[in-house]
């Protein structure tokens, strides 16, 4: 049996031997969650003998994350604004990124509707955009929608958490919904096929292809939304799209074809573009 700074001194050799970056950190959150107590504890107590079983446990858990193995799916959670939501292999994991596309439709919606609106998370995943703006905004009656089933139980599993009422949808883009939105917000897939099989093992080998592969050039859900998007909105209502770093002009393009007014693009912190979205 080992003590608790033996298994932390293991979980960030065979991390680092894996060329994980974040060794340090991820050998303290997975010890954490395997024990159940903070970092604090184990600094305190690095002396302790852990049980034998859980020191399988840990050992078991580094070595997933060895393989590349994300570590939200591993935890089975991801944080993202200021909340904590499931996820598992059914759903994309939560990014910072996409903390722009809600900070931009939250301030969008109190400038714009004082009154209930409703809103619509299309491509919802795990729901964290929609749940985290109904967090937000008391006033929005929420729609979910996804494709994918398996998604859509991670997602009623995050509604439930944060005891946040919502109709949801299990469909193919605009398919089974019958309401008018005033907002739809969406973060499709959006990476180019060919550049799916290049991405970090993380994504490409754990994460579901269903929400990464956006066609050949990134836009085919874009193409399918924009075409549709306001056969289901009122009037001067918005349409928000999180996007690729290169896909800016070509989507703000498509959103004015399709009489889309004032379409802006927003960066990320990170200097690229990250949120398109117009008004009709």
């Amino acid at each position: 049996m080992s003590t608790i700074q033996e298994l932390l001194d293991y979980g960030k050799e065979m991390l680092e031997q894996s060329g994980n970056e974040y060794a340090k950190y991820e050998r303290k959150v997975l010890l954490e969650n395997v024990l159940g107590v903070n970092y604090m504890y184990m600094l305190t107590n690095a002396d302790e003998t852990v049980a034998e079983d859980k020191d399988k446990e840990y050992k078991d858990l580094i070595a997933r994350r060895c393989e590349h193995y994300p570590l939200q799916y591993i935890l089975g959670y991801a944080h993202f604004m200021d909340y904590t939501f499931f996820v598992n292999e059914n759903v994309l994991i939560p990014r910072s990124d996409t903390e722009i596309l809600v900070e931009l439709a939250d301030d969008l919606i109190g400038k714009k509707y004082s009154g209930d609106i409703n809103v619509l998370d299309l491509c919802c995943g795990s729901g964290c955009i929609g749940i985290s703006l109904k967090l937000y905004k008391d006033n929005i009656n929420l729609f979910l929608s996804d494709i994918s089933d398996a998604a859509l139980d991670v997602c009623r599993k995050n509604l439930d958490k944060y005891n946040v009422n919502a109709v949801v949808n299990n469909g193919n883009l605009f398919e089974g919904l019958t309401d008018k939105y005033d907002m739809i917000v969406c973060n499709p897939p959006y990476i180019e096929s060919a550049v799916v099989d290049t991405l970090m093992p993380e994504v490409k080998d754990f994460e579901p292809r269903l929400a990464l592969d956006g066609g050949s050039d990134g836009l085919d859900i874009y193409k399918v939304i924009v075409s549709n998007a306001s056969n289901h909105m009122n009037a001067g209502g918005t349409l928000m799209f999180e996007i690729g770093y290169n896909q800016g002009k070509a989507l703000s393009e498509m959103m004015i074809q399709h009489g889309f007014k004032d379409v802006e693009v927003h960066k990320d912190y990170a200097g690229k573009d990250r949120v398109v979205y117009g008004h009709l």
